[in-house]
């Protein structure tokens, strides 16, 4: 046999060794076997190749397949996989030509032999409190492991570590042995766990044996030899040896080190695994008996360990079983199924992996200040914290917070991206009831915050709309539910409908959001359509998230929504609860604005699919049938689908007319029209909801004016229902919802005629327009299909049934009941005698006698009735602006959905309730001016009116509440209110001049008036024109101008109630001007009235073009009116401050004109003129209408009077501007509003009140001449309680004003203690106020307020001697020193003598004769001056 090769042998030796074993021909001792590779199919190796297995292990044979791969020959060549095609022979077998493309299955499975893991160790996770694995560095690896001569990586040298742990820790538990190193060298990193020489000591509490005969843990398994179990004993012996050899010092130190060095998880592990072998358990048992011999045997040193090793391992356990007690044990008793025996491979009961199957814990409510997480039920309900439901109701689950049932919001939306179908659908069903629930406020009071902005802000939105795009019908329907509960209010529709037939009720406002993130609108000058056009633009380069951040509805659209809807209508077809919802769904967002009516008019077969399907003219009979059940819509009649077609109408008249023509709906409106609903084919409800809804859409179009030629095909239509009305009135004694739509239905005739009729009256006027050359110029307007006599004989009929409706006015009920007729009737009686007076064709007499007896026989009698008395009375209880809660916005609304609010219904006694006096009293009102305009010889009848106590108490109440917040939810109500509030004062000024006994109310009415003028909402621009026009101005209602008012200012001035006097008489270059009381002042703008009034309407004619459109809706011009939509509502017409609107509009010019380089040295006489009449109006209203004045800000009011003086270079030394400013200041200055100045608040229309005072100082500083009204001016806001950088501007930035500001005292309005108290605590300011004394820029002959307010503080700072900050204190007596070395004797003596304040002193102030002794030692200390006579004493 060939020798190894030795150390020290050459390379030739190794040759040698070569040659000899070639030589001899030996078998080689390795040989290579090159195995099959599975991929390519090579030749594998044989059986006799094989290398023995070393162990006997469990090797799968596949016996029906051979071990070496067939040959394929010819083997196939490869084929491009992009070829269509293969070219084959007709001869060539299919089954041939597949079995040569089909691979050997012994290319993918050859021999699987199980892998040895005798030798591997298995342990447990050591477990941590981390959430993440701790990361390991390489400073970790233990110095103990010895690396070999090669290298080795981190990774490795890691590994080797842990083996090391791993051997250590499979000694005998620490625990419940000590575990003592015999021998540290022993351990190596490639022995077996047992050749450690451990000694183990029993010492638990049971008393058990410091020896045992085996070892508890050491098996010896991992040494691979057969006598493995004999090496573990001898290794248990030698231990047992050791520590039988070890003094108890040593066994202690020992113990302590591995205590120390061992973690106590792994410390319970081994403790647990000791006691996990049942025989261990048995063999415990018996070596107890032992033990206590073993221990007696011991010497009497060691006989102590036990007890020693008792303690300390007590306290050791104890921190385990705490760390073992914070998880709940589970025993079998948990488990809902009991193991047992004969079950195979179940001996060993893993707790660990069964605890999920236990009973959950009850659940506890965390007294914790966060809040818990919310859950929810399958209805979307929501379940409180401590709600104890079953699990088989399917609201448990595996994840947090196990113990309590239902789903949050973030596992809904997890759930809702599952790819089973079925927990996407349930998901978005739970999603739609929760929106549903919230919108209702079912949650307001029980968590925190929105949950419909949370779902928003989570992306809910785009969720369901990536959901509409399901394939999946169930998942499409659920999102079709969650969105139209998210974006539609069913109560929202029920109210507008039910404010359909009121005055001017077909008018709504958009569905616009108001828009927070937009800025605010430009210039006025700049047109509508620019605005809307570069709106626009911004949309389309937003993204669709952005867009749908602050409009839901114009995101949607964005997205496309409306094909998707389509596609659904028309190819999905789904059943009827779906298609209800996206009917909803589209009917909202036609409400939103003209341009989404324009996108859903410009879908392809959108309204195609709608009124073919939903609207046809045939349909089964069998749907009519009681108890049918109706599983598709689709070819049916929908009344649904009507109101959407109507709400899309009233986007515009151009969407109408194309849903008239293109559309087909004027055969659709005949065929629903025509036949009574009795005789639809329809359910009874459905029927008359489709029938109103038809007479509805025809009442829209006859607003346009279009659609009239339908009037004289269904003529005998309409009589007939006219006729059939008095059966309706007999039948109207119980309430039942069909008779409420049989009523609806009948508003809804009766609107269409009222429109109908107004279109005819326009018919002569556009006729002699036609026919005139005058118009050639502008745009022919044909006149209407429609003529008056054509609809002068419904007359008769209508009025016949008020007069039988207003005889059922004391029967509570019935009258509730028949109130919206009624009040289409008085609102058609109003129109149709305003368009007949109108007409050329009709006789005057004979339209004022029929109004003559209206008045005596049906108006009258009504005024005198009790139920009408009591309407009046509850007025305040249903107004909106007596009850602002009323119309709040809702606890889940959110600012990018549109919503009125009226979820869950209104309360009875509202403006829209069920008791409201509104809308029948708005008709009543709107009839009595009609009839007093047309003629005036009967407002004298109705003078009745205006003496009623609850409107008067209504109307004292309501002007006086502050301004109403303008929300979606209340400009709808706020509108009907004002509609009211308007024809009351149109029958006052009517009222005004005919009847004398009026002027008690005058007063009361302009309240009311110069209140609406600062409410009413756009689209009633024409209502703000006519107040303007009759009332605002009008003497008739200011009467304090001719009863004296005048004489009373002046006499209030002369008793002194007010400091007006001290600016009567300016005292600058103004003085050569006659003093001018403030009597006369009034007087003379009493008399400027008119003027006044022309000049307030030339500056709001900004308004023209929404004052047209206005006109045209209020004025029944139906040819002129562009849409139904009303202007979206950001606030009033005209803003709270508009009697400064002229001066704000001339110094915005001015201060434009400058911007672009402009020098405006003089301004023209109109100017002048216009501010001097801006000044009137204002000083009239600050007298004797003070409180409507109210909500604008003293403040505000100032910083507009400061325009005054920052408009142009002299335009304040105008005599007139001169005394009305001075004038308005006095009132300003009175202590109530001094009081009330705030100038840190924020300003309305005023970005920063800093900027304008620096502006006004810069002003000052150029063009005042010294002007003391002027300076008062710049002197307000100096005062102590305002900002402290007002005063830094003033004398740190602006000192050359100081020689300028020369306001006498006598003539300063403003008490001083609002400058001199508190005292001055700001150093900077304190130090500016020492430099200009001591520097001479501030002197009491140049600024005596100003030197007054400084020389007080300084005198305070300097002989102050509270604690304070070592800076400050440096700084007070530096600046004494600095006093007492002054060499200005008169300013010395001011800043060390001075006393308080005194108005009546040429100085302003009284001085000491002699210091106090407090501040004379004070001085004394601070200037180290000793002598006492050193000190001056002021000469009396």
């Amino acid at each position: 046999m060939l020798s190894r090769p030795k150390p020290g042998e050459s390379e030739a030796d190794l040759l040698h060794f070569q040659n000899e074993f070639l030589a001899a021909r030996a078998s080689p001792a390795v040989k290579i076997v090159k195995k099959a590779d599975k991929r390519k199919g090579e030749k594998g190796s044989t059986d006799a190749e094989r290398p023995p297995l070393r162990d006997s292990k469990d090797v799968v044979m596949m016996d029906d397949f051979p071990d070496v791969l067939p040959v394929l020959t010819p083997a196939p060549p490869k084929k491009s996989k992009i070829k269509s095609a293969h070219v084959h022979f007709e001869d060539e077998d299919p089954e041939e030509r597949l079995e040569s493309h089909d691979q050997h299955i012994t290319a993918v499975l050859s021999k699987i032999i199980e892998r040895d893991t005798s030798a591997v160790a298995v342990t447990m996770p050591v477990p941590t409190g981390d959430p993440f694995p701790r990361s390991f560095h390489r400073s970790e690896i233990r110095s103990e492991v010895k690396v070999g001569s090669g290298r080795k990586s981190i990774f490795a040298q890691k590994m080797a570590a842990k083996r090391t742990v791993e051997k250590v820790t499979s000694a005998p538990s620490a625990a419940e042995c000590v575990q003592v190193t015999a021998a540290p060298d022993a351990l190596q990193p490639e022995g077996s766990a047992g050749e450690a020489p451990f000694l183990s000591v029993r010492s638990d509490k049971a008393g058990d044996s410091l020896t045992s005969q085996h070892p508890r843990l050491i098996t010896g398994e991992g040494l691979g030899s057969q006598k493995s179990e004999q090496e573990a004993q001898a290794i248990h012996q030698e231990n047992l040896e050791k520590l039988r050899s070890m003094s108890e010092e040593e066994i202690l130190q020992e113990q302590a080190r591995l205590l120390s060095q061992l973690d106590s998880s792994l410390v319970a592990f081994l403790r647990s695994q000791c006691g996990n072998n049942e025989g261990q358990k048995k063999e415990l048992k018996m070596e107890q008996n032992r033990s206590e011999e073993f221990v007696e045997s011991l010497p009497v040193a060691q006989r102590g360990v036990r007890s020693s090793l008792s303690i300390q391992e007590s306290s050791l356990e104890e921190s385990v079983r705490k760390e073992e007690n914070r998880k709940v044990e589970i025993t079998d008793d948990d488990l809902p199924v009991k193991p047992r025996k004969e079950w195979i491979n179940m001996d060993n009961v893993e707790f660990e992996k069964l605890e999920w199957m236990k009973d959950l814990p009850p659940p506890q409510q965390k007294k914790t200040k966060k809040g818990m997480q919310a859950r929810f039920s399958l209805k979307g309900e929501l379940i409180p914290a401590d709600a104890d439901l079953p699990t088989h109701l399917g609201l448990h689950h595996h994840g947090e917070e196990a113990e309590r049932a239902g789903y949050s919001l973030q596992e809904l939306f997890h759930l809702s991206r599952s790819q089973v179908t079925q927990q996407r659908t349930l998901s978005l069903q739970v999603l739609g009831h929760i929106v549903q629930k919230a919108r209702a406020g079912e949650f307001a009071s029980s968590l925190k915050g929105s949950v419909l902005r949370l779902l928003l802000d989570a992306g809910f939105l785009f969720l369901l709309r990536f959901s509409l795009d399901d394939a999946v019908d169930n998942v499409m329907a659920a999102s079709v539910g969650a969105l139209r509960a998210l974006l539609v209010s069913l109560d929202d529709e029920k109210y507008l409908d039910w404010t359909f037939s009121w005055y001017q009720g077909m008018a709504a406002f958009p569905f616009v959001p108001s828009n927070e993130e937009e800025e605010e609108e430009e210039e006025e000058e700049v047109n509508g359509a620019e605005k809307s056009q570069d709106k626009t633009l911004k949309d389309e380069n937003k993204s669709d998230a952005d867009v749908a951040r602050y409009d839901v509805v114009k995101g949607l659209l964005k997205t496309r929504i409306q094909h998707r809807l389509r596609y659904i209508l028309e190819v999905v077809r789904p059943v009827p609860t779906v298609v209800l919802d996206i009917l909803h769904i589209l009917t909202h967002i036609a409400r939103h604005s003209s341009e989404a009516c324009s996108q859903l008019l410009d879908c392809p077969r959108l309204i195609e699919t709608i009124v073919r399907e939903f609207l046809p003219t045939q349909w089964n009979p069998q749907v009519a049938e009681p108890g049918f059940l109706l599983t598709s819509l689709h070819g049916v009649a929908c009344a649904t689908a009507m109101k959407f077609i109507r709400v899309l109408a009233s986007g515009g008249r151009n969407a109408t007319a194309r849903l008239l023509n293109r559309f087909e709906m004027k055969s659709r409106l005949s065929r629903f029209i025509a036949e009574d609903p009795l005789d639809l084919l329809l359910p009874r409800e459905e029927a008359i909801k489709l029938s109103t809804e038809a007479f509805r859409l025809w009442a829209v179009a006859a607003g346009y004016g279009q659609a009239c030629d339908l009037y004289s095909d269904l003529y005998p239509v309409l009589v007939r229902i006219l006729q059939s009305l008095p059966k309706l009135l007999s039948t109207c004694r119980g309430k039942s919802p069909t008779m409420e739509l049989s009523v609806q239905r009948a508003a809804a005739v009766v609107t269409l005629l009222t429109h109908v009729t107004q279109t005819a009256g326009c018919t002569a006027e556009l006729q002699a327009k036609l026919s005139s050359n005058s118009s050639e110029d502008s745009e022919q307007i044909p006149p209407p299909p429609v003529a008056w006599n054509q609809v002068s004989g419904l007359q008769p009929f209508l009025e016949t049934s008020l007069k039988k409706i207003l005889q059922e006015i004391s029967q509570t009920e019935t009258w509730q009941t028949l109130q919206p007729l009624t009040t289409t009737c008085v609102l058609y009686l109003g129109v149709y005698y305003s368009a007949y007076s109108q007409q050329p064709t009709v006789n005057p007499i004979d339209c004022l006698e029929e109004l003559e007896h209206l008045t005596s026989e049906v108006l009258q009698p009504l005024l005198s009735q009790p139920a009408i008395h009591s309407m009046w009375d509850l007025l305040r209880p249903c107004s909106a602006l007596c009850n602002p809660l009323s119309c709040s916005p809702a606890p889940e609304s959110v600012f990018s959905i549109a919503s009125l609010s009226c979820t869950g219904g209104k309360p009875p006694l509202s403006l829209v309730g069920s008791k409201s006096p509104f809308p029948f009293l708005t008709a009543l009102l709107f009839l009595i001016n009609s009839i007093t305009h047309i003629h005036k010889g009967l407002t004298s009848k109705y003078s009745s009116v205006l003496v009623f106590r609850g409107l008067k108490d209504y109307l004292h109440q309501s002007w006086q509440t502050g301004p109403p917040s303008v929300t979606p939810s209340s400009a709808w109500i706020l509108r009907h209110e004002y509609h009211l509030q308007y024809f009351v004062l149109a029958l006052a000024r009517k009222m005004a001049g005919t009847c004398p006994d009026y002027m008690q109310h005058a007063s009361l009415h302009h309240c009311v008036a110069m209140a609406l003028l600062s409410r009413l909402l756009p689209g009633s621009e024409h209502l703000a024109h006519e107040l303007l026009l009759d009332l605002a101005f009008n003497p008739e209602f200011l009467p304090e101008g001719k009863a004296g008012g005048p004489e009373a200012a002046d006499f209030s001035d002369i008793l002194h109630l007010g400091t007006s006097a001290k600016l009567a008489q300016p005292g600058t270059a103004a003085a050569v001007f006659s003093k001018v009381s403030r009597g006369a002042l009034l007087r003379e703008s009493y008399q400027n009235l008119p003027v006044i009034r022309s000049c307030y309407l030339s500056h709001f004619v900004h308004l023209q073009p929404t004052l047209t459109r206005s006109q045209a809706s209020y004025q029944g011009r139906n040819y002129l009116i562009q849409s139904m939509l009303l202007p979206e509502v950001k606030g009033p017409i005209l803003p709270s401050d508009w009697p400064f609107f002229p001066l704000i509009r001339l110094y915005n010019k001015v201060t434009n004109a400058e911007t672009c380089g402009a020098i405006l040295n003089s301004l023209p006489l109109d100017l002048v003129n216009t501010v001097t009449w801006n000044l009137q109006w204002v000083l009239l209203l600050e007298t004797w209408r003070a409180k409507t004045l109210q909500s604008t800000p003293t403040a505000a009011k100032l910083a507009r009077l400061m325009c005054v003086f920052l408009t142009g270079s002299d335009l304040f030394l105008e005599a007139p501007i001169h005394h009305y400013t001075a004038a308005l200041l006095s009132v300003y200055c009175q202590p109530k509003a001094l009081d009330s100045l705030n100038l840190d608040a924020p300003l309305p229309g005023l970005a920063s009140f800093h900027d304008l005072y620096i502006s006004l100082l810069e002003q000052f500083e150029g063009v005042s001449f010294g002007d003391p009204l002027f300076g008062v001016f710049v002197l307000l806001p100096l005062q102590k309680r305002f900002s402290v950088h007002l005063r830094l501007s003033v004398f740190g930035e602006h000192t050359n004003i100081l020689r300028a500001l020369g306001v006498p005292l006598q003539h300063f309005p403003v008490p001083l203690e609002r400058y001199t108290s508190p005292p001055e605590d700001n150093l900077n300011l304190l130090r500016l106020y020492f430099r200009t004394l001591v520097t001479g820029a501030l002197r009491h002959t140049w600024c005596p307020v100003l030197y007054v307010v400084a020389v007080a503080h300084v005198n305070s700072f300097i002989f102050s001697q509270e604690s304070t900050t070592q800076e400050t204190d440096a700084a007070r007596k530096s600046m004494l020193r600095k006093t007492w070395l002054l060499v200005d004797e008169n300013l010395k003596k001011h800043l060390l003598y001075y006393r308080l304040l005194n108005a009546e002193s040429p100085l302003g102030f009284d001085l000491y004769e002699e210091l106090p002794p407090m501040r004379l030692k004070y001085l004394q200390i601070v200037t180290q001056k000793e002598n006492k006579e050193d000190i001056p004493v002021l000469d009396s």
